[in-house]
């Protein structure tokens, strides 16, 4: 009953501005002590209930939204389509995992199924580690890269990770950024654990490239 004024208070406020290396927002222990009572209101149809979810969510799922299609218009669609698919699945919600942990699932997959959608590969299956375009010695491919942490500033690596292929961004974004691990994105992607090794790693080389990249330009004008 309370769908459309929903839907149009998501569409005024989906762009709740995110980019990539905002930190996680801490919530007071008074909000999250309180989440559980507006969940419960929520499933029964409470509008102000769903309306402060909303409220405290949005922003994490723009960032997540932003950070896995590069593209402010599709993240503000998307984060919209999220909070639709909240708003229809809340009932289902059982209290396993918490809510953020649960929501932020849900966000991914409505990101997942748009990609998918459009036709864009999210990994390619027939990949394998075994790849030998790489000219570097091989790693460990889920091992942290200390090569590249700390080298690009933020804006730098904003621009290297939009401009990934969608399949290796999905992959660094999920791993490097929002802390699955590989067996969980094996999961939600549906690949195997070794191609989401092998995504990422390629990421990161990509990503190094580009650096390389930035420091040869900076070299030639100084």
């Amino acid at each position: 009953p309370y769908n459309a004024k929903i839907v149009s208070r998501i569409s005024r406020g989906a762009a709740g501005k995110g980019n990539l290396t905002d930190p996680v927002q801490r919530q007071g222990k008074d909000k999250d002590s309180n989440e559980a009572e507006l969940i419960e209101r929520a499933k029964l149809g409470d509008a102000q209930a769903f309306q402060a979810l909303y409220d405290k969510h949005k922003r994490r799922v723009y960032s997540l939204c932003l950070r896995m299609t590069a593209n402010t218009a599709e993240a503000e669609d998307l984060t919209q389509e999220a909070f639709l698919q909240l708003y229809r699945k809340i009932g289902t919600f059982r209290g396993e995992s918490a809510f953020s942990t649960w929501l932020h699932r849900l966000s991914v997959n409505v990101v997942l199924m748009q990609l998918r959608k459009k036709s864009l590969p999210v990994v390619s299956l027939e990949e394998t580690t075994q790849g030998g375009d790489d000219d570097t010695p091989k790693k460990d491919f889920g091992a942290e890269d200390l090569a590249l942490a700390g080298s690009l500033d933020r804006l730098q690596l904003q621009k290297a990770v939009d401009d990934l292929p969608p399949g290796y961004r999905t992959i660094f974004v999920l791993h490097d950024v929002e802390g699955y691990e590989h067996n969980e994105i094996a999961t939600i992607v549906g690949c195997s654990i070794g191609n989401s090794k092998s995504q990422l790693h390629k990421a990161r080389m990509k990503l190094r490239n580009v650096l390389r990249l930035n420091r040869a330009e900076k070299a030639d004008k100084s």
